[in-house]
């Protein structure tokens, strides 16, 4: 039995119905909590399992998720036009927009654990875990800032990333690249001035994947011996 079987054993026997789901996936182990309890596992995570560490926390916004945005294997009869409508909506989602996910780390014995706890959409706030792990202090701050998840119980939520006075979270699926507004300073009135984005929204990544030689297995031709053969049969 592998140490991370072992561990996740070991927790739901320990938490029980408290975990909603457990997978080990590339050799990482993930638990899915309820928000409510957040608070209550963490510490338990750190007094019981020894994760004395926290080691990041993020926010993740599934609103795209299982949406393809580019045809990347094959070309399209309409060009490098933009794969999705902007705005689009996931309607299969079967879980909540938001959630919070927590990477833990047992120093002492030397492994991780990932802890995810979904956050829905109309009630974005979770209990913070400041006072767990003290480390969770501006991880939290991140998460608020770009993606507006609302951390209950920290001392001085702010924004960490952003600029004063910014308007929305940048992280989240449906906020623009470009932004809303962009920045310059203006000689005439002696300052920095916001003012309504102009930038076209354009391509900046190929719409098809090419065939790469440093990629071909040893049986299949490389380009130029493919143009050097129809070059011999011509």
């Amino acid at each position: 039995m592998s140490r991370l079987t072992e561990l996740k054993e070991k927790l739901l026997q320990y938490l029980g119905d408290k975990i909603s789901s457990s997978d080990i996936y590339r050799n990482e182990l993930t638990i899915t909590v309820p928000r409510e309890q957040i608070k209550e596992i963490a510490t338990t995570l750190r007094d019981e399992f020894s994760f004395q560490q926290l080691m990041d926390v993020c926010g993740v916004d599934y609103l795209s998720y299982g949406i393809s945005e580019w045809e990347t294997t094959h070309a399209s009869g309409s060009g490098f036009d933009r794969g999705v409508t902007l705005g689009k909506m996931n309607d299969s989602l079967t879980t909540p927009r938001f959630a919070v996910v927590y990477h833990v780390l047992s120093i002492s014995n030397n492994i991780r654990l990932r802890v995810k706890a979904y956050v829905p959409e109309d009630d974005l706030v979770i209990s913070s875990v400041i006072d767990v792990w003290n480390s969770a202090n501006w991880f939290e701050r991140e998460a608020f800032d770009l993606y507006g998840i609302l951390f209950e119980g920290h001392p001085d939520l702010r924004r960490l990333l952003t600029d004063y006075g910014f308007i929305g979270h940048p992280f989240r699926k449906d906020f623009p690249l470009s932004g809303e507004v962009e920045v310059r300073y203006d000689a005439k009135q002696d300052r920095v001035v916001y003012e309504p984005v102009v930038i076209e929204p354009r391509i900046l990544v190929p719409k098809v994947i090419r065939q790469d030689n440093r990629y071909m297995s040893a049986e299949e031709p490389t380009v130029q011996e493919a143009n050097s053969g129809e070059q011999n049969n011509g």
